[in-house]
């Protein structure tokens, strides 16, 4: 089965092209294209992201990435057997852009369309892989009931599956995603957007013990988290210690202020997700342990986690996506379309369609 894949959801215009087989317990997938526009430069002044300037630029993007995307994959329309579109949770404006455009290509071209919970695109990024092989790659064996960690810029989830498309949220934030306060720390350092990967560049020189920062809710009895507390612990001690913004012309040296406080809060960070996820997995007797989002690139939880999995559950499978595909991407919204489709063999109405910017996974 070929599969266009189009995903909107925030900033990224993302449109792929995979080739799909198998069944549901052993699939295997091979990525023909998978593109993607960054708004990053876009939205960097701004600190975060700004809804009507991303749907804008969805709209001016969305064409010439598919487009691409068609010639990489050297497929034409003709060829595809499904679309595959986030339907949501994401900014309502840029839902539309993508969900919309689906829709239309779906009425003319006659084709299946379904819409995608852009979280369990995350899910199932853990199954694909950026390298263009000749032929299609198969995965680890999914086993149940698995564990999964999505935590980026929008969302702190411990999910648990008990089987294919079975989902139950037990852990999800109360105020700030994880990526969030990457982000906002970020800005208070004087480091640019987004957060996460310049405070991971900037820790790898710094001392992760410098500072002793909270870790929000790690000992309390449920899987919920908490992030707000921990960024307003370093605007705090940046006011008490009197510490500006960094300049971004000059190169910071090892083990000094702006390095130290960023690997402790990274440190505090992974320290709060590992020890959930961990906790959970033992809780719950989990067989498979999987992450996705933005986060899930970082290496510092990436490593953690890992070692934590083979020291407290040597029996559990882990499943990390590739880091390249841990961001929005079309591959994986094609690869959860596959999914949904064995499931449902079923399009959904193209006219009745629409998106949901709160789409809940359960």
């Amino acid at each position: 089965m070929i599969i266009l894949g189009i995903e909107t959801s925030c900033d990224d215009t993302a449109c792929a092209i995979i080739q799909a087989s198998g069944q549901i317990k052993n699939p295997k997938f091979k990525i023909l294209a998978n593109v993607v526009s960054s708004q990053i430069k876009i939205h960097e002044k701004f600190g975060g992201i700004v809804p009507s300037l991303a749907a804008r630029t969805h709209w001016k993007n969305i064409i010439p990435v598919m487009d691409q995307t068609f010639k990489k994959a050297k497929k034409k329309f003709q060829d595809i057997n499904l679309i595959s579109v986030t339907k949501g949770p994401g900014l309502p404006p840029s839902l539309v852009s993508g969900l919309n455009t689906g829709r239309l290509l779906s009425f003319i071209f006659k084709k299946p369309i379904l819409g995608i919970n852009h979280l369990e695109g995350h899910i199932w990024a853990n199954f694909l892989y950026e390298v263009y092989e000749a032929k299609p790659r198969k995965h680890k064996e999914l086993k149940f009931p698995a564990l999964v960690l999505i935590v980026s810029g929008g969302h702190t989830e411990l999910i648990l599956m008990k089987n294919h498309g079975q989902y139950k949220i037990i852990g999800q934030t109360r105020d700030d995603a994880a990526g969030e306060a990457f982000d906002k720390t970020a800005r208070m350092l004087g480091l640019g957007f987004p957060g996460g990967p310049e405070i991971a560049k900037l820790a790898k020189i710094g001392d992760p013990t410098a500072f002793e920062l909270p870790r929000p809710m790690i000992k309390s009895k449920n899987y919920d988290f908490s992030f707000s507390g921990l960024k307003t612990a370093v605007l705090y001690l940046l006011q008490n210690l009197k510490i500006k913004p960094m300049s971004r012309d000059i190169n910071p040296t090892p083990h000094t202020i702006y390095p130290n406080l960023a690997a402790s809060f990274e440190q505090a960070v992974v320290d709060v997700l590992v020890s959930k996820t961990i906790r959970a997995g033992l809780s719950f007797k989990v067989k498979t342990i999987l992450i996705g989002g933005g986060v899930a690139a970082n290496q510092k939880l990436r490593e953690t986690l890992k070692s934590k999995i083979e020291k407290e559950l040597p029996k559990t499978v882990w499943l990390f996506p590739e880091p390249k595909l841990t961001t929005d991407n079309g591959a994986m919204i094609a690869a959860a379309g596959y999914f949904n489709w064995l499931k449902k063999k079923k399009s959904d109405d193209v006219l009745k369609l629409e998106p949901d910017a709160n789409l809940r996974l359960e």
